[in-house]
């Protein structure tokens, strides 16, 4: 299963890397282990909303469930984001990144999670 990272680099602006996260064989398929979750937050955002530069207010993976988001970080670099797409928004300090949601309304869902979930074996 993929996973966009967005996160937070050395020089202190964001970037998006392709994570690959680890399955292993389960009754109906494939699982990944068990991640420790902090909280679970539903959002509706309507067509045209924008947010400008902001770093991710928290660590979360954000899980678009309709519409679409298009994610642009300071180098112009965009992302856009469907139903079923998943983003671990990691860049919490720095420049941050902009966010617009170009088909809405946009409905999605941030996990909260831990700074001890380590993702850096997840590259793809």
């Amino acid at each position: 299963m993929k996973v966009v990272h967005l996160y937070t680099g050395d020089d202190g602006h964001s970037h998006f890397a392709d994570l690959d996260v680890p399955m292993s064989a389960a009754s109906l398929g494939g699982q990944s282990p068990t991640l420790p979750a902090e909280g679970v937050i539903f959002r509706e955002t309507p067509q045209g909303g924008e947010q400008d530069f902001h770093p991710a207010p928290r660590r979360q993976f954000v899980i678009t469930l309709s519409g679409q988001a298009e994610i642009e970080l300071g180098d112009g670099t965009k992302r856009r984001f469907n139903a079923g797409d998943v983003m671990l928004a990691d860049d919490t300090s720095g420049q941050g990144h902009i966010t617009r949601v170009t088909q809405g309304p946009r409905h999605y869902l941030f996990v909260t999670v831990p700074d001890s979930v380590d993702v850096s074996k997840w590259r793809a």
